[in-house]
């Protein structure tokens, strides 16, 4: 049965062309990942904050290669694309960005974005997803792009106003952290925002 629209983004939208380093201003970039960013990764994750809001946690360096080794691989899949966020200078690694969910033909995708206990309070999470979003609205052409957040994670919902993110509404016990169900908000842009 034929559809009656087209596709937004066509399939190769993204693999076609290396996966691109993104400026992000003020001194970031959105970098592919590398082997060798495996230490600042795995040390990242140690810290508790991140176990408060994410489900992932990393036992190891080894492990963290491997997750790293997934990432790569994202880039040509299109599933779920991952920048490194560093400083443009030293290369220190202060996060990562991400599309999760990305679908192609309907041009939406979900934005992820983690930081380093040493980034946070400087602006670096607003800075790399006002960027990432830049970059996939304007440059690539997807229609919508979802952030996702727990409600009681008042950081991300800072980011989220921060980087034109409009609430839409609440996605009620949508997420399963260690500590329980917990209720989501649901932000998003759409090209033209």
């Amino acid at each position: 049965m034929p559809y009656l629209t087209s596709p937004v983004l066509a399939p190769g939208t993204l693999s076609s062309t290396a996966q691109p380093v993104i400026p992000a201003g003020d001194g970031l970039v959105l970098r592919p990942w590398r082997a060798e960013d495996a230490p600042a990764v795995h040390a990242a994750f140690q810290d508790p904050a991140m176990h408060r809001w994410h489900i992932r946690a990393a036992d190891s360096e080894e492990e963290v290669r491997g997750w790293i080794a997934e990432w790569q691989r994202a880039w040509e899949q299109e599933k779920e694309p991952q920048w490194a966020v560093a400083d443009a200078v030293a290369d220190t690694l202060l996060g990562r960005v991400a599309l999760r969910e990305v679908v192609l033909g309907d041009g939406v995708a979900e934005v992820a974005y983690w930081t380093t206990a040493a980034a946070r309070g400087r602006g670096v999470a607003p800075r790399a997803t006002a960027a990432l979003a830049r970059w996939a609205l304007d440059e690539i052409g997807f229609q919508r792009l979802e952030l996702l957040h727990s409600v009681a994670n008042e950081a991300s919902c800072r980011v989220a106003r921060k980087t034109g993110f409009a609430l839409e509404g609440t996605k009620r016990r949508a997420a399963l952290h260690p500590d329980g169900w917990h209720d989501m908000h649901l932000h998003a842009r759409v090209r033209g925002d």
